[in-house]
């Protein structure tokens, strides 16, 4: 089972949250604390780092708040 897992995230399939300073641009603004670096991406410029998940069009999970540009980051 561990191996299953491992391999899944090795692969790719899951993406785990993690804290990042650069994320990709899902929609036309960036989420708050990033700042556009206009090639497709958000970045924090190597300040701080930020756990973001992307939002789906959905409402963030308890324990997240919403930051915009797509984004959740967690509380």
């Amino acid at each position: 089972m561990l191996g299953c897992l491992g391999a899944l995230i090795a692969a790719g399939a899951v993406k785990p949250a993690l804290a990042q300073r650069v994320v990709p641009k899902i929609g036309t603004i960036c989420p708050l604390g990033y700042v556009d670096t206009l090639n497709g991406r958000c970045s924090t410029l190597g300040l701080m780092r930020y756990t973001v998940q992307p939002t789906n069009g959905k409402a963030c999970p308890e324990g997240w708040m919403n930051v915009g540009g797509g984004y959740c980051r967690k509380k």
